[in-house]
């Protein structure tokens, strides 16, 4: 081997060993994938994200594993684990967003701890009625709210829930007054709902999808801009009367701060992919979901919008979990 070879090939070695992260991008995913799930298994949110692991996995040929990890516990899972892409979290706004305006407490930070990679899902929230409410529009619950004010009450899944906020959200767009019933999980509260033991409520389409269908609740008005794919017949909010409501529920794949940005955009790009595939597409739909592709920078924009818009209903209607 000549001099010169020989000056080539240390430079190659010193390169490889300067660079390890490019080299680990470039072969990743060598192994199984983890998301970690912050939500029971059957969850609306659970349920999209295995739809999409699975077409993702087909592209890697690698497993992509769910791991559901209900609650902060998921998110302390993810922030203790390697920064390298083997482990992400599918966070949703309330984890994210909403939880960190509303307590000081959390044993993670969203800006701190994690990197966006990609938006999965959004989840259309409907305002539904128990059929003996005898309410069939929104301008008929709003009169009725108006006239007996802190009489009709509403369930969620818990304080600072998305369907509490939406709730606190449309109180604050009619001036209305109603009491919130919360219960530990959103199973229980579409299930005391759907057995008339409380009036109403803004679920998630996939949660309250069947029982709409059986006519076991009465659906008013989508809280999105757009109607609902599942739904094309009921309204929206601007549609019903209810000026300045707007509101999704989404879900987003996120790595520990840290991660190559390399790895990040392949993740991503497996994402999107799986979510652009018409049979992925199509299932989602089929579950009340509606795909939301982005790159990891349109996520981090619609995050800090997001921020905003809610630490200004956060203050004015004074909320809080601490």
């Amino acid at each position: 081997m000549s001099r010169i070879q020989k000056t080539l090939a240390l430079m190659s070695v010193s390169l490889v060993l300067c660079h390890p992260l490019a080299v680990a991008a470039a072969d990743f995913p060598e192994k199984p994938v983890r998301i970690v799930v912050p939500f029971p298994a059957g969850a609306a949110a659970d349920t999209a994200m295995r739809v999409v692991a699975r077409k993702m996995s087909e592209q890697w040929r690698q497993p992509v594993v769910i791991d559901n990890r209900p609650g902060a516990h998921g998110f302390q899972a993810v922030t203790s684990s390697a920064a390298d892409g083997y482990t992400l979290l599918m966070g949703a706004g309330s984890g994210m967003v909403t939880a960190p305006l509303l307590s000081s407490k959390l044993p993670y930070n969203p800006s701190r701890d994690f990197v966006p990679v990609g938006r999965v899902v959004i989840n259309v929230p409907i305002l539904t009625t128990h059929p003996g409410l005898q309410t069939r529009t929104v301008r008929e619950l709003v009169d009725l709210a108006r006239k007996s004010p802190g009489t009709l009450n509403y369930s969620t899944s818990g304080n600072g829930s998305p369907g509490h906020l939406s709730m606190e959200m449309f109180q604050a767009a009619t001036g209305t007054k109603m009491v919130q019933i919360p219960y530990k999980g959103g199973g229980p509260a579409v299930n005391e709902l759907v057995g008339g033991h409380v009036q109403l409520g803004m679920n998630a389409v996939p949660s309250v999808f069947a029982h709409i269908k059986a006519g076991r609740l009465v659906p008013l008005a989508v809280a999105s801009a757009k109607r609902s794919r599942a739904f094309p017949q009921v309204p929206t909010m601007a549609e019903a009367g209810v000026k300045d409501f707007e509101y999704d529920i989404w879900y987003a794949l996120f790595a520990p701060t840290g991660t190559p940005p390399d790895v990040v955009g392949k993740v991503g790009k497996a994402l999107n992919s799986a979510l652009a595939d018409a049979e992925v597409s199509n299932l989602l739909v089929a579950q009340g979901a509606e795909p939301a592709p982005t790159t990891p920078q349109e996520l981090a924009r619609f995050i800090q919008e997001d921020t905003a818009r809610w630490a200004k209903l956060v203050k004015e209607r004074n909320l809080k979990l601490d």
